[in-house]
């Protein structure tokens, strides 16, 4: 068997038919199967089966009467199953393109990489697929604060939150996989260094039926992005606390002094800035500064300018939630500065601390990364 393709479904009953024939077309000239990991509560096992009796390829079910894990337990209890190393992963709603299978092998058999993700962001990708503005704002969202969280890991990754890629399973430590939820390649790029290709692809409206996608799931998300990710920016976010409280007790002295309370804020906000850059150079972002873009002084303006623009911002909220909510003014600037904690953390990762790609990376730096398997971040 040259290729298994892994497809987790959940109440998916309508696509199913329609997924066997694109998928047999799309695969005529590969020694392949495709194995369902079925957590539905409908006929869909029913329809795979009746499917799978006149296919012209293998079609196997796993049926989970106890499923664990969510869409992400599914695909590795796919991987397990799979006859072959080689494993595609693509969803069951026909919104991963069952034509790109071939692309995928291609560009994984020059056998350079572990991996091939088919991006919505890169080359000619698309996510009309997604059903509306608010979902392509939150898929965007979602892939930034990502990548702000693992930004050597996912430096050459644009679509970690993609469900559709191929991966040689011999290249992963299913040991280490707690999956949960929908984002199994964040959790498989997350847990190891990969060597990743991307494909472009186009993300189709689903075949029939409705999304998955809910609250609850982005919750879910969440989580997983917490789990994966809590040493950094737990650090970062003790940084940060050390300095709101520090620029808290500047402001509030400043005004026992008789400062007005607008010109203690941007006091406090100008030492604490500094202070904040030069405990984050020490203890968070230090295994970047080698491989990013900037310089010290690049990444210290960066970070000044975003800071001081961020803070231009806050100050008339503070003003707006004093004199209109008539909150403390210091209990003001502490909600503004719990607000921006995200937003700072993100920039920092994506903008003041912005990797090389790895083709630009000193050779030094490369093989660093490879001894180290950069597991910091």
């Amino acid at each position: 068997m040259q290729l298994s393709i892994v497809v987790p479904t959940y109440n998916e009953a309508p696509n199913v038919a329609e997924l066997v024939r694109r998928v047999a077309l799309a695969v005529r000239d590969v020694e392949a199967e495709i194995v369902f990991v079925d957590d539905s509560i409908d006929d869909t096992p029913e329809v795979i089966r009746e499917v799978a009796a006149n296919a012209p390829l293998p079609v196997r079910l796993i049926h989970r009467d106890t499923p664990t894990g969510g869409l992400g337990g599914a695909v590795v209890a796919g991987f397990q199953a799979a006859a072959s190393d080689v494993c595609v992963v693509m969803d069951g709603d026909l919104q991963h393109p069952p034509e790109d299978i071939p692309a995928l092998l291609h560009r994984y058999r020059r056998g350079d990489v572990d991996m091939v993700v088919a991006s919505r962001y890169v080359g000619d990708g698309d996510a009309g697929g997604l059903a509306d503005r608010s979902r392509v704002l939150v898929s965007r969202g979602s892939t930034l604060l990502t990548k702000a969280m693992f930004p050597i890991k996912l430096r050459d990754v644009t679509d970690p939150m993609t469900g559709f890629f191929l991966v040689d399973r011999r290249a992963i430590d299913q040991e280490t996989l707690r999956p949960r939820g929908f984002k199994i390649l964040l959790e498989i790029l997350a847990r190891k260094v990969m060597r990743v290709a991307e494909m472009p692809f186009r993300f189709a409206d689903r075949h029939a039926g409705e999304s998955k996608a809910s609250f609850a799931q982005g919750l879910h998300f969440l989580a997983q992005l917490t789990a994966l990710r809590f040493g950094k920016m737990s650090l970062f976010a003790i940084i940060g606390g050390l300095g709101a409280i520090a620029n808290l007790l500047i402001m509030w002295a400043l005004i026992r002094f008789g400062v007005e309370y607008i010109t203690a804020a941007i006091v406090s906000a100008e030492v604490t800035i500094i202070a904040n850059f030069l405990a984050q150079e020490r203890f968070v972002f230090h295994d970047m500064r080698g491989s990013a873009t900037s310089g010290v002084w690049s990444r210290f303006s960066k970070a000044a300018l975003f800071n001081n623009i961020e803070l231009v911002v806050r100050i008339p909220v503070i003003a707006l939630l004093v004199h209109t909510w008539h909150i403390s003014s210091v209990i003001a600037a502490g909600i503004t500065l719990l607000v921006a904690f995200v937003v700072r953390f993100v920039f920092n990762s994506l903008v003041v601390y912005r990797q090389a790609d790895t083709e630009e990376q000193p050779a030094a730096v490369q093989a660093q990364d490879a001894a180290e398997g950069v597991d910091t971040v």
